[in-house]
């Protein structure tokens, strides 16, 4: 490399300091490709969104579903207000089937501290029912769905509710 820049000094006289700088503005460019590549492919809404932040708060020792899935945040959430639920009905596609298993009450009517689950998807998703409205929009807290460990929150439509199956 040495003969090849002494090579390139003389044939093209670039005095030494213009030489190394050109190198190392290369060397520069190619070091923050990657980083570039990175931020072009990125959503810049994801990066700057506020409302999507990870989960804070305190774990409880009583849920054993997987921390930063919305199984675990819906049995969060129903041991908060004071209505626990096993902690073995799986995945969320199977929570309804538990749920009936269990004695619980499962139906298409949304009441503030129910579970909303779905079967849709792989793994079905459930969420925590916060509020009903007098018009019958309902509003849930989750966790997971548009990210892992993403608590977000979402209102329905009365209409909306019979896609999906409350547990009570």
């Amino acid at each position: 490399m040495i003969q090849v820049l002494l090579i390139t000094r003389s044939v093209a006289k670039i005095p030494f300091k213009k030489e190394m700088a050109i190198v190392f503005g290369v060397i520069s460019i190619l070091i923050s490709l990657p980083f570039f590549a990175i931020v072009a492919l990125a959503d810049p809404s994801t990066l700057v969104d506020s409302a999507l932040k990870l989960y804070d708060g305190p774990v409880s020792t009583n849920n054993t579903y997987t921390f930063g899935y919305c199984t675990f945040w819906a049995a969060k959430r129903r041991e908060e207000v004071g209505k626990p639920i096993p902690n073995n009905w799986g995945d969320a596609h199977t929570w309804d089937d538990g749920a009936r298993a269990a004695g619980y009450l499962v139906d298409h009517t949304p009441v503030p501290y129910a579970v909303m689950e779905t079967d849709a998807g792989d793994l079905g998703h459930v969420a925590f029912v916060e509020s009903v409205s007098p018009d019958g929009t309902w509003k849930i807290s989750q966790m997971n769905a548009p990210g892992w460990d993403v608590k977000t929150e979402r209102t329905y439509t009365a209409a909306d509710a019979q896609r999906f199956n409350f547990i009570h």
